[in-house]
């Protein structure tokens, strides 16, 4: 190769800045829901006062990231650490409620302590909700890092900018796509190959609203695709499996796909 190319490589080394591996990144991460659920982790602890180190810990932790990631100039990043973790105690009810949710919806799921060690939707979610409250304080790439190593991990990829209600439930999941202005209601349940997507991606459109509303109480089926800032999937509905909708639905609909099936009966001698 050209000895211009080897130049122009070491340029890019020594002038861009230095972040921290994602895997770095999302260990922060898994340690802080590690910590939160035991039926994560193996590790043992016998006082409250070992429980609050660990969170200090973690807390300098984050401010480390936020302060070596340098995708901001002027963040107080010791603020944005500091009132992450004021929040997690709602962050924890929050993710309670969406183990509840999949305990109750789903007839496989035995209890608890399987959801949340085994389910690929309560990890997906957990850090999507790390990473929306990290991009609501502001803090610059770690949440998109965070959700991008959940979706590297599942199959689902939850934007940290959707807004998510309680007592979410993915079930299954893999291939689902949640878009960054999707706002999703409470009770809401997703099969897998579900897309809440832009029916445009122009650039042009970036502040602007790009994916559906889905309200309270409503089941979308496998491989439905949503699109649409402006669509609305009303409260307590139905979205049957490989639906296409690029238009509204009123509260308790009940929309499918009418696909053309024959079954053949082959005529062989017994």
């Amino acid at each position: 190769m050209d000895e211009h190319f080897y130049q122009y490589i070491l340029e890019k080394h020594q002038h861009i800045e230095a972040v921290p591996p994602n895997e770095i990144i999302a260990s922060w991460a898994v340690k802080v829901l590690r910590l939160l659920y035991p039926e994560q982790s193996k590790k043992v602890y016998t006082s409250a006062q070992q429980i609050k180190g660990e969170f200090s810990g973690l807390e300098q932790n984050l401010l480390t990231i936020l302060n070596d990631t340098k995708a901001c100039s002027n963040c107080d990043n010791e603020a944005i650490s500091k009132s992450f973790f004021d929040a997690l105690p709602n962050l924890y009810t929050l993710l309670n409620k969406d183990a509840s949710a999949i305990l109750e919806g789903d007839p496989a799921a035995n209890n608890k302590f399987e959801v949340i060690r085994t389910y690929p939707g309560f990890f997906a979610i957990s850090f999507y909700r790390l990473a929306h409250e990290l991009l609501t304080l502001e803090a610059p790439l770690i949440p998109r890092i965070l959700t991008e190593y959940a979706h590297s991990h599942t199959g689902i990829d939850i934007h940290p900018g959707a807004k998510i209600g309680e007592y979410f439930f993915i079930d299954h999941g893999t291939g689902i796509v949640i878009g960054e202005t999707a706002v999703i209601g409470n009770y809401v349940k997703l099969y897998q190959g579900v897309t809440l997507g832009a029916l445009s991606v122009e650039k042009y459109m970036k502040y602007t609203k790009r994916h559906p509303t889905v309200e309270d109480h409503v089941v979308i089926y496998s491989g439905a695709t949503i699109l649409g800032g402006d669509t609305v999937i009303g409260h307590h509905s139905i979205i049957g499996g490989n639906v296409w909708l690029t238009k509204s639905v009123p509260p308790h609909s009940t929309v499918y796909h009418k696909p053309l099936t024959e079954v053949v009966k082959n005529n062989l001698m017994e």
